[in-house]
């Protein structure tokens, strides 16, 4: 199974594969339950809790300004993919016309189908966070979270929630769906945060 699928990191990627990490040969696609098909017609975006309640259609937020991206990924079930190739909307760009009430310190991603993943909010505001619709040129496919996801690299996949569509504010911390599941708190995989003991 290592060698058709996976394989070790060279030595001179060490600082770029969380420790526990194998490199994949393609992009697997772990989904619980179904992948929910969302037309772009139907689409919708929503902010609410401790901010102003605001909801975009997906031409308004296609209007947002656009950025290219290359990021590696990493799964919590140990396989890294090295730069993935990503279009999308900066996290801070959306932000710019999202009135936060200082409150806010906790984020609850909420998706298409009913799954949710939590973020602390200086983790959800990094720079580098982005919501992706293309993956490698190509419209975002369903299974890997199209026609939108939350793209957040610097922890494991399960915070990059797929088939997003809703951001509520919090002023405290509430567990998501894997968080409720075992799944650890924050997700950090160079401290290989992947399960709460």
């Amino acid at each position: 199974m290592l060698g058709k699928f996976f394989k070790k990191p060279d030595a001179d990627q060490d600082d770029r594969v969380p420790p526990g990490q194998y490199l994949t040969k393609g992009f697997p696609v772990l989904t619980y339950g179904q992948s929910p098909s969302v037309s772009a017609d139907n689409w919708q975006f929503r902010v609410w809790g401790k901010a102003k309640e605001k909801t975009f259609t997906w031409a308004e937020f296609m209007a947002l300004p656009q950025s290219q991206f290359t990021a590696d990924f990493h799964c919590v079930t140990r396989w890294s993919k090295l730069d993935v190739q990503w279009t999308g909307v900066k996290v801070t760009d959306l932000m710019r016309l999202v009135e936060l009430d200082p409150e806010a310190v906790h984020v609850m991603e909420h998706c298409y189908g009913g799954y949710t993943t939590n973020l602390p909010i200086e983790d959800f505001l990094r720079e580098e966070n982005f919501f992706a619709h293309t993956l490698f040129g190509e419209p975002l496919p369903a299974e890997h979270g199209g026609p939108l996801r939350l793209v957040v690299p610097h922890l494991y996949a399960w915070k990059s929630a797929k088939w997003i569509n809703g951001l509520e504010f919090l002023d405290r911390e509430e567990s998501g769906f894997w968080e409720r599941n075992g799944y650890h708190r924050r997700g950090e995989p160079w401290a290989e945060e992947r399960y709460s003991y």
